[in-house]
């Protein structure tokens, strides 16, 4: 299926590994002028620019945006997927840790955000991704920043969409489960900090409804759909991308 997005200029915040390398990499299959981020070396996946920038420091995602408009083009598909877990307690969770949680999971989107939305108003169109997670829907008890940060992600989403739809600008949010990718798999990952990492691992994948983690390219997916002409009516969503893990609530 043609996606629509041939030669359209694409930022994917976050896209040097995991979810979002495999998002910048579909969408580079798809013909699109991609650029990616991180805080290190560039991809390499056929970028048309890499920006290295730390977006949890105010100024750094506007910078990005920037660059990406005045050396490749502007910008119709912002897909903001930077972001950081790890396993606590609620009572452990440190002032300076929730400060850190929420600049890099929320202040990043919203000011990346604001950066893309004067050209896509004033070229009436453009797409906007928010990764958050199931954690944003269901808290995660071992992960409490992280998940109150992935539901102000699902609140930011729905505002811009209610707010900005009339001028012909589109925002969903992405909520994955638990996905094979460096976050859970890496040594001193998720899953080594609750434990022995292949039982866990096991454990996190029998409670899936599909009895496995996603695979990044899978969560890339729903990403690229809603960054497309083929997702034209689609705006104001939370769409599930976890094999079932969170039931729909009737």
């Amino acid at each position: 299926m043609d996606l629509g997005l041939r030669e359209r200029v694409c930022v994917v915040t976050g896209s040097t590994a995991g979810i979002g390398r495999a998002t910048a990499q579909l969408l580079v299959d798809e013909g699109a002028r991609v650029v990616t981020h991180g805080r290190g070396d560039p991809p390499g996946i056929g970028e048309a620019l890499h920006v290295a920038a730390d977006v949890a420091q105010p100024g750094e995602p506007e910078r990005v945006i920037a660059e990406a408009a005045e050396t490749v083009g502007p910008i119709e598909v912002l897909v903001n997927n930077v972001g950081a877990a790890y396993i606590n307690t609620f009572a452990d969770v440190t002032d300076e840790q929730w400060d850190e949680m929420w600049r890099l999971n929320v202040m990043s989107y919203v000011r990346a955000i604001r950066a893309v939305l004067p050209a896509m108003r004033e070229r009436r169109r453009g797409s906007i991704v928010n990764v958050s997670s199931t954690a944003g829907k269901r808290p995660s008890t071992s992960m409490p920043d992280y998940s109150v940060t992935k539901a102000a992600v699902l609140s930011l989403s729905r505002l811009v969409a209610d707010v900005y739809a009339k001028d012909g600008v589109r925002c969903n949010a992405v909520t994955p489960g638990p996905t094979a990718t460096g976050a859970w798999l890496d040594p001193g990952g998720l899953a080594e900090q609750q434990g022995e990492r292949d039982a866990v691992l096991e454990k996190v994948a029998a409670g899936r409804p599909l009895g496995r983690l996603a695979e990044p390219e899978e969560i890339a997916a729903v990403i690229a759909f809603l960054c497309s002409e083929r997702a034209s009516y689609v705006t104001g969503a939370a769409w599930s991308a976890d094999g079932g893990t969170v039931p729909i609530i009737i």
